[in-house]
């Protein structure tokens, strides 16, 4: 968890700088303060979600952030619900009522 953390505060980092923003501007820009700027692009565990999704925000990638579980490419979890499928399907035996 922790190299996808610093991954992604080096790929935010990398975002900001290719823009010119400096880490003030960027957190003045998403409504925060410079210290989480600092530490989201150190890839500290504790920032809040919310500045990070405003920051992919800011950079137009929130869409990446709405496909990361999307149930269709579930691979795993579509995998899982595919061997639970009853091998044959049947019609339901219609029943009559006896009065």
């Amino acid at each position: 968890m922790q190299r996808s953390l610093a991954k992604l505060g080096e790929d935010l980092n990398r975002a900001r700088r290719r823009r010119g923003l400096t880490q003030q501007a960027l957190a003045t820009r998403i409504g925060a303060g410079l210290n989480t700027v600092k530490r989201m692009e150190n890839g500290d565990p504790h920032v809040q979600l919310h500045f990070l999704v405003r920051a992919l925000h800011f950079f137009g990638e929130l869409q990446r952030l709405n496909d990361l579980l999307d149930s269709g490419q579930d691979d795993i979890g579509l995998a899982l619900m595919d061997e639970k499928l009853p091998q044959r399907v049947r019609t339901a035996k219609k029943t009559t009522k006896a009065f």
